[in-house]
């Protein structure tokens, strides 16, 4: 029972800034399968996929803000594909074109427009939450679910970031339930609550109840898990993504 697991680079944005090729290798030596990229760090295309193959990683998706979509859709969609992502990630929306806001109607199209671009080529579009989206609608229900209640599940997936959906105040595996079937790609993160701040740590020192999330995404169709962890207070960022990654291995060696 297990899952393929990517790093999300955005974890090891610095190292990746300075040594992008060196980087990878290090996540590939500590058993990641692949990687979710955000942002390519000045690279060519042609360099990323080379950097990618020798450390023998698997570029899985990426964080794309979807202004660059807007500002070129064609050219956007094509990057990624050409790089050999299947997926594509609008990893946060701001308030006003969030559910409520002044944008929120226009935002909708435009996810329709890049979801459509997408098949086009065979990559699927995901949207990552955050914990603003479980504020509530007038009706009482989380914005989160009145967001993809909107736009059929074909055109949108989800990237369920668990730490998050539990800062929110839901239940990780019962959205990974609730979502069966629309959530190929989660993240698995941890954290803390430490003087009323949410304090982000390795997968397994906090909050997060791992060992349930990993038979609750493989029962739910998850393809992949991808480890992120944003801010590093305790420990260097490659120390805590190894401990991540040995936690969830375990997780899984377990059931």
């Amino acid at each position: 029972m297990g899952l393929p697991i990517a790093a999300q680079v955005y974890s090891v944005r610095e190292e990746a800034a300075a040594d992008f090729e060196k980087a990878m290798r290090k996540l590939a030596d500590m058993g990641y399968h692949g990687v979710e990229l955000a942002g390519l760090y000045g690279k060519s295309v042609e360099e990323i996929r080379a950097c990618l193959e020798r450390a023998g990683l698997e570029a899985i998706s990426a964080h794309v803000p979807i202004d660059e979509f807007e500002n070129d859709l064609d050219k956007t969609v094509q990057t990624y594909k050409e790089i050999g992502c299947k997926y594509v990630v609008v990893p946060y929306l701001s308030q006003d074109r969030w559910y409520g806001g002044s944008q929120y109607a226009d935002t909708l199209k435009t996810i329709s427009r890049i979801s459509e671009k997408c098949h086009q080529v065979g990559m699927e579009l995901l949207y990552h939450n955050h914990h603003f989206e479980f504020q509530t609608t007038p009706e009482g229900a989380y914005q989160l679910d009145a967001f993809y209640d909107t736009i059929p599940s074909e055109e949108l997936k989800t990237e369920l970031d668990l730490c998050w959906l539990k800062v929110g105040g839901a239940d990780p595996v019962a959205y990974l339930h609730k979502y069966s079937g629309r959530c190929p790609v989660v993240h698995v993160k941890d954290f803390i609550h430490k003087d009323e701040e949410v304090v982000l740590m390795a997968v397994g020192e906090g909050e997060v109840d791992a060992q349930a999330i990993v038979p609750a995404a493989i029962e739910s169709g998850a393809q992949w898990l991808v480890i992120e962890q944003d801010t590093h207070t305790y420990g260097t960022p490659m120390e805590n993504m190894k401990k991540s990654l040995e936690f969830i291995k375990n997780c899984m060696n377990h059931d």
